[in-house]
């Protein structure tokens, strides 16, 4: 009997046992083992092991229109460093920009405005002009967050603007007496943190806040639970408790502090939920953690340590096994495999001036990072331009 006329249920169960470069050779036997082999099915458990597929440790497909063949195959530059780097965007002073990524749109925040810019699908570059321009505040936007409908932003003014998408309304929101370092939204609810020393909750439908909790210390992160019933709160941690603490939304109470060995002016400056119970965060102490909030809020389940001693300013995961970070000098990025404890990878996007790297996200294909005068890509599908 040929193997392609056994039932496609054992050829599966057969093709389950082997690895990347095997499965590729069998591919290439005949046109209808080509066909079968290259099926999403026949590749997601292998896709599941490599970092940065797509597929995310529940299991779920966050691209599932691009075939699980091709990201196996990108997913090898992403773990040997092979990438083209590009600076997307350039702009004269030196700002604090922020970015968000969502599918095929790319939102940049430069001084008070954030310009969508489309996301070419084959080269994953900019297009010239932003396809839609966000504008209203009247110093520096900080911080802002994209939902399916809207576009929140804070900003330097003490302001809070909640952009409507496709109709382009906006409504203003009280806000903070100081600047808003960060925010968060979710499913109509906003949580916000400002250098008042104050977190506060806000919804679509009021622009006063719900409630307001007094913070005792500079609150540079926000991320709120995917249940949205708390949030999460990183301080300066320039008082004496965890700058990492825990809210419930309705009661605003506090449910737990999170760490408790860390040492005085050791922020948290970005908080990222990998799920209800796990959560990733980073600051001024150099170190990323893992929290798993089925443990023993005191201590964290694992740890990566910056090697050059620097500031994490920016942290961004795939759901399943790698990391990346941006430090505080020379726009350095590392990718990590959280399987290890040394980085798999490092990329230094500025060499003559040095700057952090505010901000960063990543897709199957490419990373995009914000520097004080650039943005900045790295293209995995293409390897190095060569040497003239």
């Amino acid at each position: 009997m040929f193997l392609f006329q056994l039932p496609e249920v054992v050829l599966y169960h057969i093709m389950s046992y082997l690895e990347y470069k095997s499965l590729s050779r069998l591919s290439q036997v005949c046109k209808t083992i080509y066909h079968f082999a290259n099926r999403d099915a026949v590749w997601r458990k292998i896709a599941k092991e490599f970092i940065n597929t797509g597929i995310t440790r529940q299991g779920a497909d966050v691209y599932p229109h691009i075939p699980l063949k091709d990201r196996v195959k990108v997913s090898q530059n992403w773990c040997h460093g092979i990438c083209r780097k590009e600076v997307m965007l350039k702009w004269r002073i030196n700002l604090l920009p922020w970015i968000q990524l969502d599918g095929d749109v790319l939102y940049l925040s430069q001084a008070a405005d954030i310009g969508a810019y489309h996301l070419r699908p084959d080269t994953g570059k900019l297009q010239r002009s932003p396809m839609a321009l966000f504008s209203g505040h009247l110093e520096d936007v900080c911080r802002f967050a994209v939902t399916d409908t809207h576009l929140v932003s804070g900003g330097s003014d003490g302001k809070i603007l909640v952009h409507h998408r496709r109709n382009g309304f906006s409504m203003e929101y009280s806000g903070h007496n100081q600047e808003v370092n960060c925010l968060d939204c979710r499913g109509g609810l906003i949580v916000s943190g400002s250098r008042d020393r104050t977190a506060r909750i806000w919804t679509f439908s009021s622009n006063c806040p719900r409630d307001t909790i007094p913070m005792n210390d500079r609150v540079w992160s926000v991320a709120i639970s995917p249940t949205q019933s708390s949030f999460v709160t990183g301080t300066a941690c320039c008082a004496n408790f965890s700058p990492l603490r825990i809210w419930d939304v309705e009661r605003c109470e506090l449910l737990c502090c999170l760490g408790s060995e860390f040492r005085r002016g050791a922020g948290v400056l970005d908080i990222v939920y990998e799920s209800p119970v796990q959560l990733l965060t980073c600051g001024y102490d150099t170190y990323i953690r893992s929290w798993d909030l089925r443990l023993s809020p005191r201590k964290c389940v694992m740890e990566w340590e910056e090697p050059h001693d620097s500031a994490l300013y920016c942290i961004q995961t795939d759901g399943n096994h790698m990391i990346a970070s941006g430090s505080s000098y020379y726009g350095v990025i590392r990718t990590w495999d959280k399987r290890q404890t040394r980085c798999l990878e490092m990329f230094q996007l500025s060499s003559a001036v040095s700057s952090p790297v505010y901000c960063l996200r990543f897709n199957t294909s490419h990373l995009y990072a914000a520097l004080a005068t650039a943005l900045h890509s790295l293209d995995f599908k293409q390897g190095p331009r060569p040497r003239r």
